[in-house]
């Protein structure tokens, strides 16, 4: 990490405040599950999920979008923790062929029932649109949303009171700076983005508020969240390689670039438009958890994250898929820069909640977070 965060600072021993977090926050919690310490706590917490299924066919909730992370994920709760997950998969209209080939061999071999949200794409483009004219940075806040959304609406349809998810320290340790990314799930930014952008009013785009899957579905409703992958000695490299083998599993060059958009964005938009390259948090995370060393991050990000050739080929295909012209997508580069305090946002309720969350909140074993 370095000043593309403008809000980093260092101590008096030059140690920045996203390492500080970490050894204050995760550390300990890491090393547990590193050394295989935490497993019999997952697994505590698999039979519970298992005695709740009642006669229920599925006891638990997956979100798989192709990458890394879903994919081991589903993966360990049906072959080691032999969980029954109803696997849910969001269609934006983005999905690249490998992610799609990796989702079809995931829920092929292990025999699992797969459902499909797509998400009506004449609104996703409009929206998606409407973020570029903005000028907000995270431009990939409607697939984001979208995910999430669909996520807890069908969670809570189905009656399941576990979610799976595949966040984890061991990719995502460091936190990403909010001026590079303003929370996706804040419905009050979407829809004043949506209102002054775009040509009509959103109909059918699936959206949930802070306060609905922060408190409504988490305390009213009993939805209860677990991230699984902070439990074991999650190392991505052999985790890929277990899915190699077992799966044929796609692999990709850079986290999150399952989605063509999300590729484009993270590969491309971010580093041009702001000097913001996404592969820091990643690489900041992964030297933190000793999968890698700090001078091979250094010669990865020392290479664009698309070349040149890529990227014009990424831009052609984002603006056909768009309905606008190669030059119409170019000039949005120029748009004067925006932050989430242009919008109407719910940043009090996020600053509130984390104040909440770091005091008060539980995780689905009891023990406190």
């Amino acid at each position: 990490m370095d000043t593309t965060d403008s809000q980093i600072s260092f101590d008096s021993k030059g140690f920045c405040d996203h390492c500080n977090r970490f050894y204050k926050l995760h550390e300990l919690t890491w090393n547990r599950a590193l050394g295989g310490h935490r497993i019999g706590e997952l697994e505590k917490i698999a039979d519970q999920i298992r005695k709740k299924r009642g006669t229920n066919k599925y006891d638990c909730f997956l979100g798989l979008s192709g990458g890394c992370d879903s994919s081991y994920l589903l993966h360990y709760v049906v072959t080691e923790l032999g969980l029954r997950p109803l696997v849910f998969h969001v269609d934006t209209g983005w999905n690249s062929k490998e992610a799609v080939e990796n989702i079809y061999n995931l829920i092929t071999k292990l025999g699992l029932d797969l459902q499909v949200k797509v998400i009506d794409w004449e609104e996703m483009r409009e929206l998606q649109l409407a973020f570029f004219k903005s000028g907000l940075s995270n431009i990939d806040v409607p697939q984001d949303h979208a995910f999430m959304a669909t996520l807890y609406d069908f969670a809570e349809d189905n009656n399941i009171k576990y979610i799976l998810n595949g966040g984890n320290i061991s990719t995502e340790a460091v936190s990403v700076p909010l001026e590079w990314m303003y929370y996706q799930s804040d419905v009050s930014l979407l829809r004043d983005v949506g209102r002054k952008y775009m040509k009509y009013p959103l109909n059918k785009f699936p959206t949930s508020s802070a306060l609905n899957h922060r408190l409504n579905l988490r305390f009213r409703k009993g939805i209860k969240v677990l991230k699984a992958l902070d439990y074991i000695p999650y190392i991505k490299s052999d985790a890929e390689l277990v899915l190699k083998k077992i799966y044929g599993w796609n692999s990709f060059p850079n986290k999150h670039h399952e989605s063509i958009f999300t590729r484009f964005y993270e590969g491309y938009w971010l580093p041009k438009r702001y000097n913001f390259d996404t592969r820091k948090i990643t690489l900041s995370s992964m030297i933190l958890t000793g999968q890698i060393s700090r001078n091979a991050a250094l010669e990865k990000v020392s290479r664009a994250a698309l070349s040149e050739e890529e990227s014009e080929l990424e831009i052609s295909y984002i603006a056909k898929k768009l309905g606008i012209s190669y030059e119409e997508l170019k000039k949005m580069l120029s748009i004067p820069f925006k932050t989430y305090k242009d919008f109407r946002n719910q940043n009090l309720i996020y600053r509130s909640g984390a104040w909440a969350s770091y005091i008060f909140q539980q995780d689905v074993s009891g023990a406190k977070r």
